[in-house]
């Protein structure tokens, strides 16, 4: 195995990983590794009897380890979904980043490993042609089972870099809200927003679990200074503006 990546400091093969079955290989998705140590997490990533694996571990000080080759399919994201797509694993890079999550403390991630990984989506986005709105979290594509990078994961700051879709948030201020339970137009109007974004929702018009799942996935990535699951204007005004962003 050789690295992909001219920013690969160490190769650490691991044996869980299959061929790719839906390409191209056109998504990004991090996540944090949710353990007390990198060290513990890698041996889990690399254990042939764990059934998970990811291509690229960024440690701490910015060390950045090659565990899967690119061309082939890492056991990442689970059971996922992101705009039309259940396959994820198949059309995707994993990129775990050293944090204990938050059953750790969510403690911050240090400069030095943000910095590796910008260099890291750089270098792969680059190469692979993944456009910014496909670099996405692990809670995007698997909103009712994950939460990792985080809401302290700097998605601005990665935008800042020229990676990643991004908008400033829409101020948090009074006005109507939708939570689990509410039904009607504009709950499924919030549904096809949410979907056509990539989210797994169907416009429905009752506000369900799956539906406040996604909504807290989404400010987790988008809205980060309040994560609660329900639409508030805040979080559809973001949303609205993010669509009106996409590429044509």
């Amino acid at each position: 195995m050789t690295p992909d990546s001219p920013l690969v400091d160490k190769i650490h093969p691991s044996p869980n990983h299959g061929e790719r079955k839906k390409p191209p290989t056109d998504t990004i998705v991090l996540h944090y590794t949710g353990m007390a140590t990198g060290d513990a997490a890698v041996a889990l990533l690399c254990a042939a009897d764990s059934h998970v694996s990811c291509h690229y571990v960024v440690w701490e000080d910015g060390k950045i380890w090659q565990l899967v080759p690119e061309s082939r399919r890492a056991w990442h994201a689970g059971a996922s979904f992101w705009d039309g797509e259940a396959d994820i694993n198949s059309r995707s890079i994993g990129i775990e980043l050293v944090n204990p999550g938050h059953d750790g403390g969510a403690p911050p991630y240090p400069q030095a490993q943000i910095d590796a990984a910008i260099a890291l989506v750089r270098d792969i986005a680059q190469r692979l042609k993944i456009p910014p709105q496909r670099v996405l979290a692990h809670s995007d594509v698997a909103p009712a089972r994950k939460k990792d990078p985080g809401e302290f994961f700097p998605w601005a700051r990665l935008h800042g870099a020229g990676l990643g879709h991004w908008t400033a948030p829409a101020p948090i201020r009074p006005g109507p809200v939708y939570r689990q339970g509410a039904m009607g137009p504009s709950v499924a109007a919030l549904q096809t927003m949410l979907a056509a974004y990539g989210y797994e929702v169907t416009p429905n018009g009752i506000f369900d679990e799956a539906t406040r799942d996604a909504v807290a996935a989404f400010q987790r990535h988008f809205r980060p200074e309040k994560v609660d699951g329900i639409a508030d204007l805040s979080t559809v005004e973001t949303l609205r503006d993010l669509l009106g962003s996409l590429p044509a």
